[in-house]
């Protein structure tokens, strides 16, 4: 009798082979379910249990989905101009204006770069404005109200280092008198503006330092700390508190205790 094909995919998932990189077997205990989700390299971020109203629609206007979306096409358009633009004073503008004339579809690889970059700005900003009017910074949330202040802030750092590598005048000029500011602040102002240009002026160095910034340092801090604020979501039960939430039901009981 000839095996079925769901008889062949047990019989490879009893091999050693495939026992050596999934550890834990199948199963539909809770048990089998928590190991599969907590020894899978992508899962294990998510916790193993969620609540029923997690999976359930929500008007959210998905805001922090949307800039996440707006990241991966960044990330995806970004290697692709890595491919056609040199970080050096002689050849980034010249780079640039191949992209715009030369390179096939370069003009719209730049332009969807580009205007991927501002709506990911708004996007962040609106999402904080509408997590700050609903009170999600409260207890128990505000260490991941923490981590999407940092996430700002990298927002920002990247679409202010990815300014200078047209090396145009508007980017230029632009670059320097942000750096000329940087160097106002009290007492560490200097060393903030060298350490930012890795000089004293916007020049080669400067250039270099902002490519490393803006195609490495930054996107790769901007994952991690991505992974971290879709994992204390989860954990967290929601975005928003929820009148089901033991600190909201105590919040209720001292008020009411108070009247």
């Amino acid at each position: 009798m000839a095996k079925t094909f769901e008889q062949y995919f047990d019989d490879l998932r009893g091999t050693r082979v495939w026992r050596s990189i999934f550890r834990s077997g199948t199963g539909s205990s809770t048990l089998h379910r928590s190991l599969a989700i907590q020894q899978n390299v992508f899962l294990h971020l998510f916790p193993t249990k969620v609540r029923k109203r997690m999976l359930s629609f929500s008007a959210t206007w998905y805001l922090g989905t949307l800039t996440l979306g707006t990241f991966l096409i960044l990330v995806a358009t970004g290697i692709l101009l890595m491919l056609y633009y040199r970080p050096s004073v002689p050849q980034a503008y010249a780079n640039t204006k191949d992209l715009q004339f030369v390179v096939s579809s370069g003009l719209f690889l730049r332009n969807l770069h580009r205007w991927s970059a501002h709506a990911m700005v708004f996007l962040v900003f609106a999402h904080m404005f509408k997590v700050f009017y609903r009170g999600a910074y409260r207890p128990p949330r505000e260490f991941n109200w923490v981590i999407g202040i940092l996430l700002l802030l990298i927002t920002l750092l990247l679409s202010y280092t990815g300014y200078l590598l047209p090396w145009d005048q508007l980017a230029f000029w632009a670059i320097t008198v942000g750096s000329n500011i940087a160097s106002a602040v009290p007492v560490f102002g200097n060393r903030i503006h060298f350490l930012l240009l890795g000089g004293n002026a916007v020049n080669a160095n400067a250039l270099l330092r902002f490519y490393v910034l803006h195609c490495m340092i930054l996107p790769l801090a901007a994952i991690f700390f991505i992974a971290i604020h879709f994992w204390r979501i989860r954990k967290d039960g929601g975005l928003y508190a929820h009148q089901s939430e033991p600190a909201t039901l105590r919040a209720r009981a001292a008020r009411e205790g108070a009247q």
